[in-house]
Protein backbone atom coordinates (compact mmCIF):
# COMPACT_ATOMS: atom_id res chain seq x y z
CA UNK A 1 0.00 0.00 0.00
CA UNK A 2 2.43 2.67 0.67
CA UNK A 3 4.54 1.61 -2.17
CA UNK A 4 1.16 2.34 -4.22
CA UNK A 5 0.84 5.38 -2.57
CA UNK A 6 4.41 6.97 -3.49
CA UNK A 7 4.09 5.59 -7.08
CA UNK A 8 0.77 7.48 -7.34
CA UNK A 9 2.75 10.65 -5.58
CA UNK A 10 5.72 10.43 -8.05
CA UNK A 11 3.58 10.20 -11.21
CA UNK A 12 0.83 12.76 -10.56
CA UNK A 13 2.39 15.60 -8.45
CA UNK A 14 -0.64 18.07 -9.50
CA UNK A 15 -3.13 15.82 -8.19
CA UNK A 16 -1.38 15.82 -4.69
CA UNK A 17 -1.20 19.66 -4.56
CA UNK A 18 -5.20 19.52 -5.92
CA UNK A 19 -6.13 16.83 -3.10
CA UNK A 20 -4.35 19.41 -0.21
CA UNK A 21 -5.86 21.85 -1.52
CA UNK A 22 -9.33 20.57 -1.52
CA UNK A 23 -8.56 19.15 2.10
CA UNK A 24 -7.62 22.51 3.58
CA UNK A 25 -10.90 24.75 2.18
CA UNK A 26 -12.94 21.54 3.17
CA UNK A 27 -11.66 21.71 7.05
CA UNK A 28 -11.96 25.52 6.82
CA UNK A 29 -15.34 24.82 5.57
CA UNK A 30 -16.09 22.49 8.17
CA UNK A 31 -14.48 23.90 10.84
CA UNK A 32 -15.48 27.76 9.82
CA UNK A 33 -17.04 28.82 13.00
CA UNK A 34 -14.04 27.90 15.39
CA UNK A 35 -11.75 29.23 12.75
CA UNK A 36 -13.35 32.44 11.36
CA UNK A 37 -11.50 35.52 13.95
CA UNK A 38 -15.06 37.39 13.55
CA UNK A 39 -18.47 37.05 12.34
CA UNK A 40 -18.56 37.23 9.04
CA UNK A 41 -22.05 38.96 8.34
CA UNK A 42 -21.37 41.29 11.73
CA UNK A 43 -21.18 45.17 10.93
CA UNK A 44 -18.65 47.57 11.79
CA UNK A 45 -18.00 51.51 9.75
CA UNK A 46 -15.69 52.77 11.81
CA UNK A 47 -12.84 50.06 10.13
CA UNK A 48 -14.72 49.97 6.81
CA UNK A 49 -12.01 49.60 4.05
CA UNK A 50 -9.12 48.62 6.61
CA UNK A 51 -6.30 47.02 4.47
CA UNK A 52 -4.87 43.92 5.62
CA UNK A 53 -3.10 44.16 9.23
CA UNK A 54 -2.71 42.43 11.73
CA UNK A 55 -6.24 42.79 13.36
CA UNK A 56 -7.91 41.73 9.99
CA UNK A 57 -5.61 39.80 7.96
CA UNK A 58 -7.49 40.10 4.94
CA UNK A 59 -8.99 43.58 5.23
CA UNK A 60 -12.72 44.08 5.75
CA UNK A 61 -15.33 45.69 2.91
CA UNK A 62 -17.13 48.49 2.37
CA UNK A 63 -19.64 47.96 5.67
CA UNK A 64 -16.48 46.65 8.15
CA UNK A 65 -16.92 42.83 7.84
CA UNK A 66 -14.04 40.72 7.86
CA UNK A 67 -13.27 39.45 4.50
CA UNK A 68 -10.94 36.52 5.98
CA UNK A 69 -14.40 35.07 7.76
CA UNK A 70 -16.15 36.06 4.72
CA UNK A 71 -13.96 33.29 2.86
CA UNK A 72 -13.86 30.80 5.46
CA UNK A 73 -17.48 30.81 5.35
CA UNK A 74 -17.98 31.25 1.83
CA UNK A 75 -16.19 27.77 1.40
CA UNK A 76 -19.21 26.45 3.13
CA UNK A 77 -21.57 27.49 -0.04
CA UNK A 78 -19.13 27.15 -2.56
CA UNK A 79 -17.73 23.74 -2.65
CA UNK A 80 -20.80 22.21 -1.84
CA UNK A 81 -22.55 23.95 -4.51
CA UNK A 82 -20.27 22.78 -7.20
CA UNK A 83 -19.96 18.93 -6.20
CA UNK A 84 -24.14 19.36 -6.07
CA UNK A 85 -24.56 20.65 -9.30
CA UNK A 86 -22.05 17.88 -10.54
CA UNK A 87 -24.13 15.13 -8.71
CA UNK A 88 -27.57 16.17 -9.59
CA UNK A 89 -25.90 16.97 -13.72
CA UNK A 90 -24.33 13.50 -13.79
CA UNK A 91 -26.92 11.49 -12.06
CA UNK A 92 -29.69 12.64 -14.63
CA UNK A 93 -27.95 12.90 -16.94
CA UNK A 94 -26.62 9.36 -16.85
CA UNK A 95 -29.98 7.86 -16.51
CA UNK A 96 -31.66 9.78 -19.29
CA UNK A 97 -28.97 8.89 -21.41
CA UNK A 98 -28.76 5.69 -20.23
CA UNK A 99 -32.50 5.33 -21.30
CA UNK A 100 -31.97 6.50 -24.96
CA UNK A 101 -28.90 4.14 -25.76
CA UNK A 102 -30.77 0.95 -24.27
CA UNK A 103 -34.31 1.31 -25.68
CA UNK A 104 -32.88 3.29 -28.94
CA UNK A 105 -35.16 3.91 -32.25
CA UNK A 106 -38.23 6.61 -31.38
CA UNK A 107 -37.18 7.35 -28.05
CA UNK A 108 -33.60 7.74 -28.88
CA UNK A 109 -34.56 10.10 -30.72
CA UNK A 110 -36.88 12.39 -29.04
CA UNK A 111 -34.87 12.16 -25.86
CA UNK A 112 -31.83 13.29 -27.85
CA UNK A 113 -33.16 15.77 -29.55
CA UNK A 114 -34.21 17.72 -26.59
CA UNK A 115 -30.65 17.20 -25.29
CA UNK A 116 -29.08 18.78 -28.22
CA UNK A 117 -31.96 21.75 -27.90
CA UNK A 118 -30.50 22.41 -24.54
CA UNK A 119 -26.80 21.96 -25.63
CA UNK A 120 -27.59 24.90 -28.52
CA UNK A 121 -28.14 27.43 -26.41
CA UNK A 122 -24.99 29.24 -24.69
CA UNK A 123 -24.41 27.06 -21.34
CA UNK A 124 -23.75 30.62 -19.30
CA UNK A 125 -26.71 32.64 -20.75
CA UNK A 126 -28.95 29.70 -20.26
CA UNK A 127 -28.00 29.14 -17.08
CA UNK A 128 -29.01 33.07 -16.13
CA UNK A 129 -32.03 32.84 -17.76
CA UNK A 130 -32.58 30.28 -15.61
CA UNK A 131 -31.33 31.71 -12.46
CA UNK A 132 -33.49 35.02 -12.98
CA UNK A 133 -36.39 33.34 -13.91
CA UNK A 134 -36.35 30.85 -10.62
CA UNK A 135 -35.43 33.50 -7.76
CA UNK A 136 -32.36 34.51 -6.09
CA UNK A 137 -31.28 31.92 -3.97
CA UNK A 138 -28.64 29.11 -3.96
CA UNK A 139 -30.58 26.07 -4.79
CA UNK A 140 -31.94 27.99 -8.03
CA UNK A 141 -28.27 28.73 -9.43
CA UNK A 142 -27.48 25.08 -8.51
CA UNK A 143 -30.66 24.11 -10.84
CA UNK A 144 -30.00 26.40 -13.14
CA UNK A 145 -26.46 25.08 -13.50
CA UNK A 146 -28.06 21.51 -13.42
CA UNK A 147 -29.98 21.84 -16.10
CA UNK A 148 -27.55 23.47 -18.66
CA UNK A 149 -25.09 20.46 -17.49
CA UNK A 150 -26.82 17.31 -17.73
CA UNK A 151 -27.04 17.10 -21.72
CA UNK A 152 -22.88 16.41 -22.24
CA UNK A 153 -23.63 13.32 -19.38
CA UNK A 154 -26.41 12.40 -21.33
CA UNK A 155 -24.57 11.94 -24.94
CA UNK A 156 -21.49 10.51 -22.87
CA UNK A 157 -23.86 7.66 -21.05
CA UNK A 158 -25.74 6.96 -24.90
CA UNK A 159 -22.59 6.43 -26.91
CA UNK A 160 -21.53 4.06 -23.89
CA UNK A 161 -24.20 2.47 -23.63
CA UNK A 162 -24.84 1.49 -27.42
CA UNK A 163 -21.39 -0.17 -27.09
CA UNK A 164 -22.17 -2.18 -24.07
CA UNK A 165 -25.25 -3.55 -25.11
CA UNK A 166 -24.41 -5.71 -27.53
CA UNK A 167 -21.64 -6.84 -25.38
CA UNK A 168 -21.56 -10.97 -24.62
CA UNK A 169 -22.72 -10.57 -20.72
CA UNK A 170 -25.72 -8.67 -22.13
CA UNK A 171 -26.60 -10.86 -24.80
CA UNK A 172 -26.92 -13.43 -22.22
CA UNK A 173 -29.07 -11.53 -19.18
CA UNK A 174 -31.51 -11.41 -22.35
CA UNK A 175 -31.57 -15.03 -23.40
CA UNK A 176 -32.39 -15.99 -19.81
CA UNK A 177 -35.38 -13.53 -19.77
CA UNK A 178 -33.99 -10.59 -17.24
CA UNK A 179 -35.88 -7.85 -18.16
CA UNK A 180 -34.50 -4.56 -19.63
CA UNK A 181 -35.14 -2.50 -16.79
CA UNK A 182 -33.27 -4.87 -14.13
CA UNK A 183 -30.04 -5.11 -17.02
CA UNK A 184 -29.77 -1.51 -17.78
CA UNK A 185 -29.51 -0.39 -13.98
CA UNK A 186 -27.65 -3.36 -12.59
CA UNK A 187 -25.63 -4.46 -15.58
CA UNK A 188 -25.26 -1.77 -17.87
CA UNK A 189 -25.02 1.56 -16.16
CA UNK A 190 -22.18 -0.07 -13.73
CA UNK A 191 -20.29 -0.83 -16.84
CA UNK A 192 -19.84 2.74 -17.82
CA UNK A 193 -19.84 4.44 -14.63
CA UNK A 194 -15.95 5.30 -14.91
CA UNK A 195 -16.01 7.51 -18.08
CA UNK A 196 -18.59 9.21 -16.29
CA UNK A 197 -16.88 9.66 -13.15
CA UNK A 198 -13.59 11.20 -14.78
CA UNK A 199 -16.10 14.07 -16.92
CA UNK A 200 -18.31 14.37 -13.57
CA UNK A 201 -14.25 14.82 -11.46
CA UNK A 202 -12.91 17.23 -14.30
CA UNK A 203 -16.40 19.25 -14.43
CA UNK A 204 -16.41 20.22 -10.51
CA UNK A 205 -13.96 23.26 -10.91
CA UNK A 206 -16.46 24.51 -14.04
CA UNK A 207 -19.32 24.18 -11.72
CA UNK A 208 -17.54 26.43 -8.93
CA UNK A 209 -16.82 28.80 -11.30
CA UNK A 210 -20.05 29.33 -13.07
CA UNK A 211 -21.80 28.82 -9.61
CA UNK A 212 -19.33 32.08 -8.62
CA UNK A 213 -20.12 33.72 -12.06
CA UNK A 214 -23.81 33.59 -11.15
CA UNK A 215 -23.59 34.93 -7.59
CA UNK A 216 -21.34 37.25 -9.09
CA UNK A 217 -24.30 38.56 -11.02
CA UNK A 218 -26.76 38.93 -8.14
CA UNK A 219 -28.77 35.64 -9.31
CA UNK A 220 -26.91 33.09 -7.00
CA UNK A 221 -27.11 34.15 -3.00
CA UNK A 222 -28.79 36.68 -1.23
CA UNK A 223 -26.69 39.41 1.07
CA UNK A 224 -25.04 39.25 3.04
CA UNK A 225 -24.19 35.65 2.92
CA UNK A 226 -20.73 35.52 2.41
CA UNK A 227 -20.35 33.15 -1.19
CA UNK A 228 -17.18 33.56 -3.12
CA UNK A 229 -18.56 34.66 -6.28
CA UNK A 230 -20.63 38.06 -4.78
CA UNK A 231 -17.54 38.72 -2.91
CA UNK A 232 -16.05 39.60 -5.45
CA UNK A 233 -18.61 42.02 -7.35
CA UNK A 234 -18.63 43.58 -4.38
CA UNK A 235 -15.05 45.10 -4.61
CA UNK A 236 -14.64 45.30 -8.59
CA UNK A 237 -16.00 48.56 -8.79
CA UNK A 238 -13.99 49.97 -6.13
CA UNK A 239 -10.31 48.27 -7.10
CA UNK A 240 -8.36 50.82 -5.17
CA UNK A 241 -9.25 48.19 -2.12
CA UNK A 242 -8.48 45.13 -4.09
CA UNK A 243 -8.32 43.14 -1.02
CA UNK A 244 -12.02 42.89 -1.46
CA UNK A 245 -12.21 41.05 -4.75
CA UNK A 246 -8.92 39.57 -4.58
CA UNK A 247 -8.58 36.60 -1.72
CA UNK A 248 -11.93 35.53 -2.68
CA UNK A 249 -11.16 35.25 -6.11
CA UNK A 250 -8.07 33.32 -5.38
CA UNK A 251 -10.21 31.16 -3.57
CA UNK A 252 -12.18 30.61 -6.42
CA UNK A 253 -9.17 30.08 -8.57
CA UNK A 254 -7.67 27.78 -5.91
CA UNK A 255 -10.36 25.36 -5.64
CA UNK A 256 -10.90 25.26 -9.25
CA UNK A 257 -7.44 24.52 -10.33
CA UNK A 258 -7.06 22.01 -7.70
CA UNK A 259 -10.16 20.27 -8.83
CA UNK A 260 -8.55 19.80 -12.11
CA UNK A 261 -5.34 18.66 -10.96
CA UNK A 262 -7.60 15.58 -9.02
CA UNK A 263 -9.85 15.16 -12.36
CA UNK A 264 -6.75 14.85 -14.24
CA UNK A 265 -5.75 12.22 -11.99
CA UNK A 266 -8.68 10.45 -11.89
CA UNK A 267 -9.30 10.50 -15.80
CA UNK A 268 -5.16 8.50 -16.00
CA UNK A 269 -6.16 6.22 -13.42
CA UNK A 270 -10.08 5.27 -14.74
CA UNK A 271 -9.83 6.00 -18.43
CA UNK A 272 -7.53 3.10 -20.01
CA UNK A 273 -6.74 5.29 -23.37
CA UNK A 274 -4.65 7.08 -20.62
CA UNK A 275 -2.67 4.59 -19.01
CA UNK A 276 0.93 4.37 -19.49
CA UNK A 277 2.53 1.38 -18.93
CA UNK A 278 4.12 1.11 -15.13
Amino acid sequence: MRHQIKKFIRKNPLAVVGIVIWIFFILCAVFAPVLAPYDPVAQDLSVRYQAPSAAHLFGTDSFGRDVLSRVIYGARISIPSGLLVVLLACVFGSLYGAIAGYFGKVVDEILMRFADMIMSFPAILLAMALAAALGTSVMNAILAIAVVAWPKYARMMRSLVLTVREAEYVTSERAIGQKSWVILIRTIIPNCMSSLIVLASTDVGTAILTFAGLSFLGLGVSPPTPEWGYMVSDGVTILQYWWISFFPGAAIFLVSIGANFIGDAVRDVLDPRMKTEA
